[in-house]
């Protein structure tokens, strides 16, 4: 049985000791490792060729207009077909303009006047025209208001909102996302401007306050946000103003020169000397050490010479 095991591993042993043999294995593994490469090329190939095929549907619809998704790239147009057929009944009130042009921005209703948040638009001839979308939006709300001549307000970025007043038929509801140029109602009248006939009152507001549509037509969306925060700039930093009228108002060198004034504690002190007359006692006192009265004389001189006479007359007498 164990020679009968040996006789493979013999034969085995017998073919590597041929000269050929090293050679075949070497020949034969490098087929092997060729053909995998083949397979795998192919297979490259293959989903390249698919990824082609993918993005070439996709593109089909290249040389198609796209839609504009940002409304802040748009530029704001007139709420008209036609804007060269069209005039203004009724400017935007300005707090800027002159006396003149604020008066004719006035309207008058039910005896009083009430300032224009907006502009009104009719055309040439004063007939009905559809009212156009100036900017892409959606619709927020829709009112029938016989005073105001119906409303339309559409919601823009930015805290931006366009309003459509003085109008009929509408054909947009809340909700709905409207393109710039889309039709969304059509021109009408309103029992607040009826001087203006049939018009439509357009206004552009940017957080709730009123702007002149007209300052910004023909312009990007980005316009009204820019326009406004540079506003508020120059209302809310007059910083340099208020720092000088502060030193102005602040007069700490005269103010410490009145307290000088105020305190005149070298005046005080000479008085105090004055009513203190110490040099008079000092006098006083060196006269006593003197031995000299308050008249000047010296009493001890006068005993002396009285002692003298007294001795002269004995020395005669004797």
């Amino acid at each position: 049985m164990r020679e009968e095991e040996k006789k493979p591993t013999s034969t085995i042993r017998r073919i590597l000791k041929q000269r050929w043999a090293l050679s075949a294995i070497y020949i034969a593994s490098a087929a092997i490792i060729l053909a995998a490469a083949f397979l795998l090329q192919n297979s490259f190939d293959d989903s390249a060729k698919d990824g082609k095929e993918e993005s070439a549907e996709t593109g089909k619809n290249y040389g198609e207009p796209s839609v504009e998704v940002n409304s802040n790239l748009e530029t704001i147009k007139m709420p008209v077909a036609d804007a060269d057929k069209s005039v203004i009944k009724k400017q935007f009130y300005d707090v800027n303009a002159d006396e003149k042009a604020q008066e004719e921005a006035l309207v008058f209703y039910n005896n009083r006047y009430e300032q224009n948040k907006g502009i009104d638009i009719a055309m040439e001839d004063g007939k009905s025209f559809d009212v156009k979308a100036s900017l892409s939006g959606n619709v927020t709300k829709v009112q029938d208001d016989a005073l105001l001549g119906n409303l339309v307000e559409v919601e823009h970025e930015d805290g931006v909102v366009t309003r459509y007043q003085s109008v009929k038929d509408i054909k947009v509801a809340v909700g709905d996302k409207v393109k710039q140029g889309q039709a969304i109602a059509t021109a009408g009248k309103s029992q607040i401007n009826e001087e203006a006939g049939v018009h439509v009152h357009f206004e552009i507001r940017k957080d709730n306050i009123a702007l002149n549509p007209l300052d910004f037509v023909d312009k990007q969306a980005s316009a009204i946000q820019s326009a406004t925060e540079a506003e508020a700039d120059k209302e809310e930093t007059p910083a340099v103003e208020g720092s000088e009228a502060d030193k102005e108002e602040t007069p700490a060198v005269e103010g410490s020169e009145a307290d000088k004034e105020e305190t005149p504690a070298v005046e005080e002190s000479e008085t105090d000397k004055e009513e203190t007359p110490a040099v008079d006692e000092t006098d006083e006192s060196t006269d006593l050490e003197s031995g000299t009265d308050e008249e000047g004389s010296v009493p001890g001189e006068d005993t002396t010479e009285e002692s003298d006479s007294l001795k002269d007359s004995l020395n005669q007498s004797n």
